[in-house]
């Protein structure tokens, strides 16, 4: 017999397995339930309490396989709830894991009100741990909250994203009906309004409720209102023991945490936001004030009250430190010599960290999050004296330089001193020694200040306009070769887009630009009218050049096959996923539909018949589709049928052909119905397709006879007197 040794680490073997893959819960936990059940040894049960409660919580076990192992567990975890004397571990984890299924049983109760049985066991469980609330441990008291907070969130109302598919919603009370007989809404919703008073009783153990305001926003006014009649500070008028002092510290920061989380929630509702996020602030502000009384100030010394950006003036005079004189916002460094970068010119800052940093490395998202509030708490006096300090410089570095020898002379000499030169040209030692003073040079320069006298610039050199030399003319394999290049990067560039998620669009009418975006649908537009109509106004429509020059010939016939290539390639990307593309084959059919009838009318000369590529395409693209549809394509034939401009017999043929499969026989005759109804230009085709089906296919004669008796119910009368004629 194995002992329990052996036992738990077969058990662990188990876990590990299931941790390392998901996909065995299903399998191992109802397998380990015999185990670990109310009979099994203590640390048999404390294992395998621990166990259900880490496998009910893990996100990584699949939402329907863990409620069907819920179902299973009921029984175990009632059995180990009820089990005298208890064991405090195995309690915690049973309550816990009870937490975990509660939502996952309300759902399977939803949609099995004749499974009285089920529920009867969870409603054992959950009077079991409510009973518990005042009287048991503090550990098992704080699982209970958590117990209390799942089951208040499950039968309070939640947002209902999709009617049709409730295996996706929030498990609310929203998705019960109201004449349940094992949870009728009228009784749970009072109960679990009893249940939020009582959990909001406990706010000092209490650390869940900041889920219950961002999953329920319907009760999240009653929530904040106690979270602001909350003191953690009630306590402090007893004598401050450490116990005491930890406790009290502890709750005023969970109640500070809690309110700055709500004020960054936006599911408050909006009638109560404004007066709720000043309410929090007040609160916020005032436990600030009361920590500060009870402690008593702080008891470390202040620091100096000295300016950051320099010494003090009235401090430190001996020191023989140049004190820099304050300006408006700061004082910051100059520019210094030599050529400048834009970096440089905005660099307002002698902080070697900050200067080599490179923002570039950051997202552009991220800075705007950081650059926003700091912009927004700045000192203006700060941000002016910034923003002047950089207009400084760049005027100083954009000063217009002296445009002559005189200017240059003056600039240097100084305007009012021509008598002497100026002390700050010590620096400069030439090597030779002038034989002129500054008096004699400025005389020179005076004499010779007509622009008549001065040398002339030389003149600039005259440059012609550049031009490349022209390429060499292209072979029609090179063409043919970079043709195809360019399409498999047109179509590379829409599997990429098809890969990304389709954002919101808004329909902008007939007045909208064909391509004004970088997404699928300018794509589409783009490369369907590249396809239909790659030589509209590119070239002139003169017979006489075209007939007589054989080169401009080769090249439309080249044109032809380049869009020939496209067109395949549109063909093959339809086909490939024509459930998803089914909108691009419409739009390209659109297109050459009117490229073929702009070229009818563009052709009234006579030059020579025109190529219709519309029908050809139209039929290819259903050839292409007919043998994949099934059943359930009845909505994306009729769609494909009605958007596309124009139908024919060929067409109606292909649809028509659809009825040769058994399973496919309503979906054709529904949409034959519907091109005779909405469609009047291809009606008699469409009756006509249903009369050929009523006649020969036994399988479709039921459902096509319908139709006959409203659109042509001689031919049902000529049928039904034949075959009386037959009988007699």
């Amino acid at each position: 017999m194995a002992t329990v040794a052996d036992t738990i680490a077969n058990l662990d073997k188990a876990r590990s397995l299931v941790l390392s893959d998901a996909v065995y819960y299903k399998d191992i936990v109802p397998a380990i339930l015999p185990s670990i059940g109310p009979n099994a040894q203590l640390e048999l049960r404390r294992w395998g309490a621990d166990f259900l409660a880490e496998a009910f919580a893990s996100p990584t076990f699949a939402q329907d396989k863990k409620q069907d192992v819920s179902l299973r567990a009921l029984d175990t975890l009632k059995g180990l709830l009820e089990l005298q004397p208890e064991d405090l571990d195995t309690a915690k984890s049973v309550v816990q894991a009870a937490s975990s299924i509660y939502p996952l049983i309300f759902r399977y109760t939803i949609s099995n009100p004749n499974d009285s049985t089920t529920w009867q066991k969870m409603a054992a469980i959950k009077s079991n741990i409510l009973r518990r609330m005042d009287s048991a441990a503090s550990g098992i008291r704080i699982c209970c909250i958590k117990f209390i907070q799942r089951v208040v969130q499950t039968q309070t109302p939640g947002l209902i994203a999709d009617p049709r598919r409730p295996e996706q919603n929030d498990i609310s009370i929203a998705l019960v009906p109201r004449d349940h007989p094992l949870i009728p809404p009228k009784t749970l919703e009072p109960e679990a309004s009893g249940l939020l008073d009582r959990l909001l009783s406990t706010l000092q153990d209490n650390d869940s409720l900041g889920v219950l305001v961002r999953a329920r926003p319907s009760i999240a006014p009653k929530i904040v209102s106690a979270v602001l009649n909350f003191n953690p500070f009630r306590q402090a008028d007893r004598p401050m023991t450490p116990t005491l002092k930890l406790e009290i510290r502890s709750m005023e920061r969970t109640a500070k945490c809690f309110s700055t989380s709500i004020l960054k929630m936006t599911k408050i509702p909006q009638h109560l936001q404004g007066q709720t996020a000043q309410r929090l602030e007040q609160h916020i502000q005032r436990l600030q004030q009361m920590r500060q009384e009870i402690d008593g100030g702080s008891r470390k010394r202040a620091a100096p009250a000295e300016p950051t950006d320099g010494l003090d003036h009235a401090k430190r005079q001996r020191l023989g430190a140049e004190v820099p004189t304050p300006t408006q916002g700061g004082v910051y460094p100059p520019l210094p010599p030599g050529p400048h970068s834009v970096a440089q010119l905005f660099t307002l800052t002698q902080d070697a960290g900050a200067t080599s940093f490179d923002v570039q490395q950051l997202p552009i998202d991220l800075i705007v999050r950081i650059l926003v509030p700091i912009i927004g708490a700045l000192d203006k006096t700060k941000l002016d004296g910034a923003v002047n300090a950089v207009r400084s410089r760049y005027l100083q570095l954009t000063a217009a330089p002296p445009v002559s020898a005189l200017g240059a002379a003056t600039a240097a000499m100084g305007p009012n001193n021509r008598s002497g030169g100026d002390e700050e040209d010590d620096d400069y030692e030439p090597d030779y020694e002038p034989t002129e003073d500054a008096t004699q040079i400025m005389n020179k320069l005076d004499n010779t200040s007509s622009p008549s006298v001065l040398p002339e610039a030389p003149p600039e050199v005259a440059l012609g306009p550049f031009r490349l030399p022209t390429p060499s003319p292209m072979t029609e394999e090179e063409n043919e070769a970079c043709g195809k290049v360019t399409i498999r990067r047109l179509f590379g560039t829409m599997a990429e887009l098809d890969e990304r998620a389709p954002a919101k669009t808004t329909q902008l009418g007939f007045n909208r630009l064909a391509a004004s975006n970088h997404d699928r649908d300018a794509w589409v537009t783009m490369i369907t009218r590249l396809a239909s109509r790659p030589s509209a106004g590119l070239e002139e429509a003169d017979p006489a050049i075209k007939s007589e020059d054989d080169y401009a010939s080769n090249t439309n016939r080249k044109r032809r096959s380049l869009s020939d290539m496209i067109r395949d390639s549109l063909y093959l990307y339809v086909v490939e996923d024509f459930r998803r593309r089914l909108g691009v084959a419409i739009s390209w059919l659109n297109e050459e539909w009117y490229n073929d009838r702009i070229q009818v009318l563009g052709n009234g000369n006579g030059s020579g018949p025109v190529p219709k590529q519309y029908e050809k395409w139209a039929l290819k693209v259903l050839d292409g589709i007919v043998p994949y549809i099934d059943a359930n394509d009845k909505s994306r034939v009729i769609q494909f049928l009605s958007e596309i401009p124009e139908l024919t017999t060929n067409m109606v043929d292909r649809v028509k052909s659809l009825a040769g499969d058994p399973e496919r026989v309503a979906l054709t005759t529904q949409a034959l119905l519907y091109l005779a109804m909405f469609k009047p230009p291809v009606r008699d085709m469409a009756i006509d397709a249903l009369e050929d089906l009523w006649r020969n296919n036994a399988e479709a004669r039921p459902s096509a006879a319908k139709m006959l008796k409203r659109w042509r119910p001689h031919v049902l009368e000529e049928a039904s007197t034949k075959s009386a004629e037959g009988l007699k």
